[in-house]
């Protein structure tokens, strides 16, 4: 178990444990554990980033999905939305200092993906061959 405490206030005496089928935790697991959200935290890391520039960037998602990855990831307060009244509207997203904390994480974790998917593929490949020759 692991208790946590939230700086510049008093002790809080809460304690997550992520094995724990109720525990809170799991659903912060569940929103990191998705592909959309972990390049949308990669792609922030440098930079200031407007909304159709992310849509650009991340080829393949939609904007419905686009947007709730974003709400989502506001409401957890890794993300800052800040929108400037120009016509039409101009939105910006950056990383707040939570979701900095997790920049290197997800960098790992995303950039191992493109390092090592040729061994992934040649295991695939293996393991599918070696079913199919069961058979």
């Amino acid at each position: 178990m692991v208790t946590s405490q939230k700086p510049d206030t008093p002790a809080r005496n809460l304690c997550f444990n992520v094995y724990a089928k109720e525990c809170p935790t799991r659903m912060v697991l569940d929103r990191l554990g998705d592909k959309w959200a972990l390049l949308v935290l990669d792609r922030l890391q440098n930079d200031v980033v407007r909304f159709n520039a992310l849509k650009r960037d991340i080829n393949g998602i939609s904007q419905k999905i686009l947007s709730q990855v974003l709400k989502n990831l506001e409401r957890d307060g890794l993300i800052l939305r800040q929108a400037y009244p120009t016509v039409p509207v101009t939105v910006e997203y950056s990383l707040k200092p939570l979701g900095e904390t997790l920049i290197q994480a997800v960098s790992s974790l995303t950039h191992w993906a493109e390092t090592h998917m040729a061994d992934i593929q040649d295991s695939q490949r293996l393991y599918d061959e070696a079913k199919n020759s069961a058979l």
